[in-house]
């Protein structure tokens, strides 16, 4: 068997309940006294005088001295320039020059104007032309004649030289032929030589006329074909 030690005290509650009893009588105790019970003081110099004490003066305010103002830059002004006064003297000296003095001349009389009428316009003189137009060399007789087919040698036909020839005649203001060369060859030295020689013997020309009428020298071009006759 078992056993079990068992001991017996006093339970929590009965402790808690027996503390706060204890406290409550304490505090009934220590009102009774506060209330019922009086403390005097003992005065122990009764003779003293008692004498106000005054509350100490205020302290003095500390002066705050004023912050230095800030000097602004000011502009200087020059003076205005101002110019040296000019006087002018108009007290001109004149002349003392009296009217008795001047002696005018007499004025001739002024004849009175004539009506007169609108002049009459003389016609203009007549431009009459003083120039006339160039005009050129021309020839006076037939140029299909200058050359016929007995011209052409039967040594240049058996040859076959054939060809054109282009020439360039000078021109006297009298109308005869004075120069001539080829211009065009027709390849034959026989066929541009006999051309030339030809033309200047057969030619005959009207002279070319100037600006004013005249005859003048001029010139004249031309050519000739050259081909086995029929």
């Amino acid at each position: 068997m078992a056993y079990v030690d068992q001991k017996s005290g006093p339970s929590a509650t009965g402790l808690a309940g027996a503390f706060i009893v204890q406290a409550a009588i304490g505090a009934a105790i220590v009102t009774g006294l506060s209330v019922t019970q009086i403390i005097e003081t003992e005065d122990k110099n009764p003779d003293a005088v008692e004498f106000p004490i005054e509350p100490p003066p205020p302290p003095e305010p500390t002066p705050v001295e004023p912050e230095p103002k800030t000097s602004e830059a000011v502009p200087e002004v020059s003076p205005p320039i101002t110019a040296p006064e000019t006087k002018i003297d108009f007290d001109i000296p004149r002349p003392d020059v009296r009217a008795s003095d001047i002696i005018l001349p007499p004025m001739p009389p002024i004849p009175n104007p004539k009506p007169t009428g609108i002049p009459s316009q003389e016609p203009l003189p007549k431009v009459t032309p003083t120039g006339f137009d160039p005009v050129s060399a021309k020839p006076r007789n037939d140029p299909g004649a200058w050359l016929s087919d007995r011209d052409y040698r039967s040594s240049w036909a058996r040859r076959d030289l054939t060809g054109v020839a282009k020439f360039r005649l000078d021109i006297s203001a009298q109308g005869k032929v004075s120069g001539c060369r080829i211009i065009g060859s027709t390849g034959h030295a026989e066929l541009d030589e006999a051309t030339c020689a030809l033309v200047e013997k057969r030619a005959r020309f009207e002279p070319a006329r100037g600006t004013s009428g005249e005859p003048v020298a001029g010139n004249y071009t031309g050519s000739v074909m050259w081909q086995l006759p029929d």
